[in-house]
């Protein structure tokens, strides 16, 4: 078998088989193939796109290029959440031990951030003491004990996403839906869940930015999930303005523990609900939407969840303390005001230039050296749809480097629309796809 040939027949339209897609996927994780041959290729299916079939083969071939968890000492149906990402995207935060707290086991890996905000793991780092690290042996008797656990995903994992994401970046091929798909698909099923329930976010603060390819990316990624036997559910939801109030590390946890107490924002807390039903439901914890929900209401109105949250922290290391007194996080020696430069209705703020201004206080990495200052970040006061008076509170920023709060400054307030009419109210959910297709909301 050549590349030559592979590459050849992709450019002219046709259809690649298995043992194909295994060739260049092995042969360039080995470093057999050159990246001037596997840059061709991905051109080619750039351009000529794949078929479902393919792509189930390339998210299988991916998956197979390192090591797969076994998590089948973990008694139960493994659920797992995969988020898309966006700005002030707690939910792993409180939905995990929310969802444990009904007992259904949830097993998680998760990534560090890049950019805009901190990652999962980052976020989880803010409270004193919590480690992501720990031996397979420990992580399966957490999800045993405690029906929940967090931890850092190990470089051996897809290595060959890892190869392939840094070509596509710097030969423009990122934008293709069956490369995106088989690139996230395949870090979640190595990551050995029994089901997937997948938060792919729309909007300006998400990767897609318009619905239809928000519902075309969830699509596919369902397909390859229900296509290599696990059941799999994908969920649209908005990110065209940040989620909650609250931007940045320490804050963005205090907003998640809000949240398990009852006082969480109205969207957030909308959002850990929908989605903590599904995962219910793919646990088999649950068999219809409705009992699922009031399970979770039931949980946080009882103090279960919260509970949980403790037993969480405590079982990786960190200090429970932090859920009834928040001057144990990192915190801030600066805390600034945004004000309204004008009266008007809320008409938009751009989640993206949100992300970007929590970056400049400190709250995310510019570089995968750049260090995270766990105390940074924002508070939106206002959010789309309510009236400001000129000189009212938009936000507070929190920063520990004054010298950064200029620019940080002027692109929050660049975020902000304000106009005469009130907006038109976006939904928070769209829609969802099963097995069975799409039903729209």
């Amino acid at each position: 078998m050549r590349m030559y040939d592979i590459i050849k027949k992709k450019r002219d339209g046709h259809e690649l088989n298995k043992e194909e897609i295994n060739f260049f996927v092995e042969g360039y994780s080995k470093g057999e193939i050159p990246d001037y041959q596997v840059s061709a290729l991905l051109m080619a299916i750039f351009i000529r796109k794949m078929s479902k079939q393919e792509t189930v083969y390339l998210t299988d071939a991916m998956m197979r290029s390192g090591e797969v968890i076994d998590l089948s000492k973990i008694d139960g149906i493994k659920v797992d959440k995969h988020s898309t990402g966006g700005v002030g995207d707690k939910t792993t935060i409180a939905l995990a031990p929310l969802v444990a707290s009904c007992n259904a086991p949830v097993a998680k890996m998760s990534g560090r951030g890049l950019g805009h905000t901190g990652g999962t793991l980052d976020k989880l780092e803010a409270i004193p003491g919590f480690s992501i690290e720990m031996e397979q042996e420990k992580f399966t008797n957490n999800v045993n004990k405690d029906k929940v656990a967090v931890c850092g995903q190990t470089a051996s994992i897809v290595p060959a996403d890892k190869k392939l994401y840094a070509l596509r970046d710097v030969t423009a091929t990122v934008d293709n839906i069956s490369l995106i798909a088989s690139s996230i698909m395949s870090k979640k099923l190595a990551s050995g869940a029994d089901a997937i329930l997948l938060d792919v976010k729309t909007g300006s603060g998400a990767f897609m930015k318009d619905l239809e390819d928000s519902f075309a990316l969830a699509k596919e990624m369902v397909d390859i999930g229900n296509g290599m036997e696990r059941e799999t559910i994908g969920i649209i939801t908005d990110m065209d303005q940040p989620l909650g109030y609250a931007v940045g590390n320490s804050l963005e946890v205090i907003e998640a523990i809000d949240t398990l107490k009852g006082q969480g924002p109205k969207d957030f807390t909308e959002l850990c609900l929908n989605l903590g039903a599904y995962m219910l439901i793919l646990a088999k914890v649950s068999d219809n939407y409705e009992d699922a929900r009031k399970m979770l209401e039931e949980s946080i109105s009882s103090g279960k969840a919260l509970e949980k949250l403790k037993q969480f922290i405590t079982a990786q290391g960190g200090n429970p303390e932090v859920v009834d007194n928040y001057d144990l996080f990192p915190g801030a020696s600066h805390i600034v005001e945004l004000k309204s430069p004008k009266r008007g209705y809320i008409s938009k703020i751009e989640a993206e230039e949100v992300g970007i201004s929590a970056l400049i206080l400190g709250a995310g990495r510019e570089t995968k050296e750049s260090e995270i200052d766990l105390g940074a970040g924002i508070i939106l006061r206002r959010k789309v749809g309510d009236f400001v008076e000129e000189g009212e509170t938009l936000a507070h920023m929190y920063l520990n480097d004054i010298s950064k709060l200029e620019s940080g400054q002027n692109r929050l307030l660049g975020a902000y629309t304000i106009e005469d009419t009130k907006p038109q109210e976006r939904k928070l959910i769209y829609g969802i796809v099963t097995k069975d297709g799409i039903e729209r909301f």
